[in-house]
């Protein structure tokens, strides 16, 4: 699979990059985009993620690439926000939704060093509600994460495959005064395989706000909520997006799914700061701040997958920065359905 996706990708004109953690994990890179399109375990070309249907065979993927449309290939990518201004054009109008490609698919270039190598797209986008224009420079690169289970005792991984790879995200604002009008911040997130649950431990009960939904809601039956966790069944038809608050969220939330005769779980580790400003808000509720992390399904036209995102709080307007710098971990873990919930049950919540 990674080989035959990478054949592709080249005889298309998208080159990739193959970064080799010294514990054997493979990430690949897709500089088109700005993406980890891959993850691999030592010894294996299963990838963790999902990455669009097209790039199965050259011409399917010569064909999407050639179109208008958004070019989502998968995987982990970099967005930005507020999603009411980079993403609706019209807003408050939500009848247009469009991804600028000057921040998707960007113009992402590729520097090396004697370390290796990091992804630089300098770029400017358009904020629909101050009518203003913002130049900005997105960095990335990547590096190890150990298994974080490597030294506890009495945990048996023997049939447990694992990948993961820290990534380094950075925001600078080119132009402009930070204590000018615009504000704008980081967005990370993840594709994976549909359907499957997404954990999320907090610190104390977490009522999520359902950003929208089509075909339905998302039912009472899919969401599962406690003092410590909240467990959102990621299975609906059409697209469903929530969101849980900065002061509640630990900074992990997992997925897990099923592959085969196997499960996997991804974990994302990040920082949350909720003296930050998280200024990702409801599409109707532009003036609620405070989002830190939030899920998406897709089961639609779109394709099939379901997202874990996180936000870094913003730069700009108020905040006195100029400049923000995230640095995330990527766990990946594939075994057995118990041995797999056993590592969830550690890393993420008992109540898993």
């Amino acid at each position: 699979m990674r080989e035959r996706l990478i054949d592709t990708l080249d005889s298309v004109g998208k080159p990739t990059e193959l970064y080799r953690s010294p514990d054997g994990t493979q990430v690949l890179v897709l500089p088109y985009g700005g993406r980890v399109l891959g993850l691999f375990a030592p010894g294996s070309d299963e990838n963790f993620y999902w990455t669009n249907a097209a790039l199965e065979s050259p011409d399917s993927a010569r064909q999407f690439y050639a179109s208008d449309q958004w070019h989502n290939s998968g995987g982990d990518r970099t967005w930005l926000s507020p999603e009411v201004d980079l993403f609706f054009p019209n807003f408050p109008r939500l009848d247009t939704y469009f991804q600028q490609r000057s921040l998707d698919p960007g113009n992402y270039q590729v520097v090396r060093s004697a370390d290796g190598f990091k992804l630089v797209n300098r770029l400017t986008v358009n904020l629909s509600r101050l009518k203003e224009d913002v130049e900005l420079e997105i960095t990335k690169s990547i590096g190890p994460a150990p298994n974080p289970l490597r030294h506890e005792r009495g945990i048996d991984l023997g049939n447990v495959q694992y990948a993961g790879y820290t990534q380094y995200t950075s925001l600078d604002l080119l132009k402009g005064d930070p204590q000018g009008k615009a504000q704008i911040g980081l967005w990370n997130l993840v594709q994976m395989p549909h359907p499957g649950d997404l954990v999320v431990p907090t610190y104390s009960r977490a009522e999520p706000n359902i950003y929208f939904g089509t075909v339905g809601t998302i039912g009472t039956e899919d969401t599962v909520i406690s003092d410590r966790l909240f467990r959102y069944r990621m299975r609906q038809q059409g697209e469903h997006k929530l969101a849980i608050r900065a002061a509640v969220t630990t900074g992990r939330v997992g997925y897990i799914y099923q592959t085969g005769d196997k499960w996997a779980l991804i974990i994302r580790n990040f920082w949350v700061n909720p003296s930050g400003e998280y200024i990702d808000v409801p599409w109707k509720e532009t003036d609620y701040f405070g989002y830190s992390t939030q899920a998406c399904n897709i089961n639609s036209g779109l394709g099939q997958f379901n997202e874990l995102e996180y936000h870094i709080p913003a730069i700009g307007c108020g905040t006195g920065c100029a400049r923000c710098d995230d640095e995330a971990q990527v766990w990946a873990f594939r075994g057995d359905k118990g041995a797999v919930e056993r590592v969830a049950r550690i890393l993420l919540s008992p109540e898993v």
